[in-house]
């Protein structure tokens, strides 16, 4: 009987948040300064989130040359410099990665 209460009551608090900030997204404006530091969010969350997952995959450091998820990230870091193209760099990011995790036996 909770859960039933409870989808509605996520999908409505949800819905009204992203609601109101839909609603008053033309409306407000912020100063330059804060629109400046804003534009580094995105890059600073990738970097929280794929930086331990490269570093620190079984939890502790790993900075040896047989770890495939640091060797995958360094190619698909490789690849995006060259192609600039987000599709390219994450199918053969992972496709390296099942190389050597299924090929390698790493």
């Amino acid at each position: 009987m909770t859960e039933l209460l409870l989808i509605p009551g996520m999908f409505l608090v949800t819905f009204s948040v992203r609601y109101l900030l839909f609603g008053v997204a033309g409306k407000v404006r912020f100063p330059p300064w804060l629109t400046s530091a804003l534009s580094f969010v995105p890059p600073a969350v990738l970097t929280a989130i794929i930086v331990p997952a490269l570093l620190l995959p079984r939890g502790e450091l790993w900075l040896q040359a047989d770890n495939p998820w640091l060797l995958s990230g360094i190619f698909a870091a490789l690849v995006s410099f060259w192609r600039r193209d987000l599709l390219t760099t994450i199918v053969t990011g992972m496709l390296f990665f099942m190389l050597l995790r299924f090929g390698f036996g790493l």
